[in-house]
């Protein structure tokens, strides 16, 4: 369907160039509530994205015909061309040759049937049921196939597949109400070892949370989670944005080279990390994939960018972009890698607090942070209450907190690491180990 689009565009008056992308999206759910099946099903999609470049402005259209009109397709994005943006948009025009090779497609996956997900999610049921607790579990599984191409000649396309299982456990007891939740993301179905995994991070957060203490107060060492990262971590992702920098409000702009960080941090965001559901051979505009450095060594590296963005800043794609079936494509981070060069001790991704606590008299784990993401992110600045936290005293965790929040910036927080955990995990298209920040502000509410 994309080379009969593209080749109507080649022959079609008034569009100079273009470029196609269309994705079929099988998508398997289940879930259980309250430990028992309340939902089962299945839901499939499938588009076609066309953008087009005439006299020099950029116009979009998109449909999810089952058998698309090429002609009326380029018409609306001609339309769409005409009150466009002007933007010299240059195509690449590499072979599928030049595109990396890289797992994205599990035969484990794509075959697992609808009664097995339920068998799944029934044994976290079982396994994770306390007769005080509500469990929920949540099993869905993505299979998909991705076509990409150009006027220019480019051409890409890959299959993947994707799972995730979700497990929250909500216990009530008086006004005290104590959320638990965690997760598994892959491509490929995850096994024993990853279920148990699973299993013993919910257990482990779960029991730790059953005593409430009085929490600490003043400016104190954090260890923040992978989990509890996010409002660390959404600060960066938003500089480190080639949009945020050619809108000139990115903070790190024209910093490239320079040292921010702990030196021993590195970020990275890479689409060829084996067995993840975003890595990918070529992005939606059709860009070989190759890893970005954010952050190299504490220094400030590479900024991401689409084809757009990537133009308009006089630079060159990094592989960044993302669409939709509607709308014109934009920038996407894929596989963020957090790496620090003292991880402590032998790998426990279940354990609270990643082998960071042993030194610290008195301070916090951050597990989870209410209303991450609201306000001015991007000035690195955060103040959250706590939505799961544990008070650390002379080395041990002595319970769970409430009603405390905290609060820093964390430019100035990564500037010393004081740690990095045993525990790095993947969380969702995000990996890292539990990070040990001084001079967080903790105060009651």
């Amino acid at each position: 369907m994309i080379d009969a689009v593209l080749a109507r565009a080649r022959g079609k008056g008034g569009v100079d160039n273009a470029d196609a992308l269309w994705r079929r999206q099988e998508q398997t759910a289940v879930a259980f509530e309250s430990g028992r099946l309340k939902a089962a099903g299945i839901s499939e999609e499938a588009g076609l994205n066309l953008r087009v470049l005439s006299k020099g402005r950029m116009g979009v259209a998109g449909t999810t015909a089952a058998t698309p009109d090429p002609t009326a397709l380029l018409d609306r994005a001609r339309a769409s061309a005409e009150l466009g943006e002007m933007v010299e948009l240059a195509f690449p025009d590499s072979s599928p040759q030049s595109q990396p090779r890289i797992p994205t497609y599990f035969d484990r996956t794509a075959n697992a049937s609808l009664d097995n997900l339920i068998r799944m999610g029934k044994l976290l049921v079982e396994r994770l049921a306390r007769p005080d607790c509500q469990i929920n579990v949540a099993v869905e599984r993505e299979i998909a196939e991705t076509a990409v191409g150009n006027t220019a000649g480019a051409r890409g396309e890959y299959r993947a597949t994707g799972i995730a299982v979700a497990v929250d456990i909500t216990r009530i007891a008086g006004d005290d109400v104590l959320m638990v939740y965690d997760q598994y993301v892959g491509a490929d179905m995850p096994g024993d070892a990853d279920l148990e995994t699973l299993v013993r991070s919910v257990e482990t957060r779960l029991t730790a949370a059953l005593k409430v203490v009085t929490p600490p107060e003043g400016t104190l060492p954090v260890v923040f989670t992978p989990a509890g990262l996010a409002a660390v971590v959404l600060p960066l992702e938003q500089a480190l944005s080639g949009k945020t920098v050619l809108q000139g409000s990115s903070p790190l702009a024209g910093k490239v080279g320079e040292t921010l960080f702990d030196e021993r941090l590195s970020i990275i965001d890479d689409p060829l990390t084996p067995g993840r559901p975003l890595s990918r051979p070529v992005d939606d505009e059709c860009v070989p994939s190759r890893a970005t450095a954010l952050v190299a060594h504490g220094k400030v590296g590479r900024f991401i960018y689409d084809l757009e963005t990537a133009a308009r800043a006089q630079t060159e794609s990094t592989g960044n972009g993302r669409r939709g079936i509607f709308g014109k494509p934009h920038i996407g981070y894929t596989n963020i890698l957090f790496r620090g060069r003292d991880g402590v001790g032998t790998p426990q991704p279940y354990a609270l607090g990643g082998g960071l606590i042993g030194d610290i008299d008195d301070g916090l784990i951050v597990d989870d942070l209410i209303g991450v993401g609201q306000g001015n992110v991007i000035s690195g600045a955060f103040s959250h209450p706590v939505g799961l936290a544990y008070r650390v005293q002379r080395g041990e965790i002595t319970g769970r907190v409430k009603d405390a929040a905290v609060a820093g910036n964390a430019y100035e927080l990564l500037k010393k690491i004081g740690g990095f955990g045993s525990d790095g995990r993947w969380l969702g298209a995000r990996y890292s180990p539990s990070l040990l920040l001084e001079g967080v502000s903790v105060a009651r509410r």
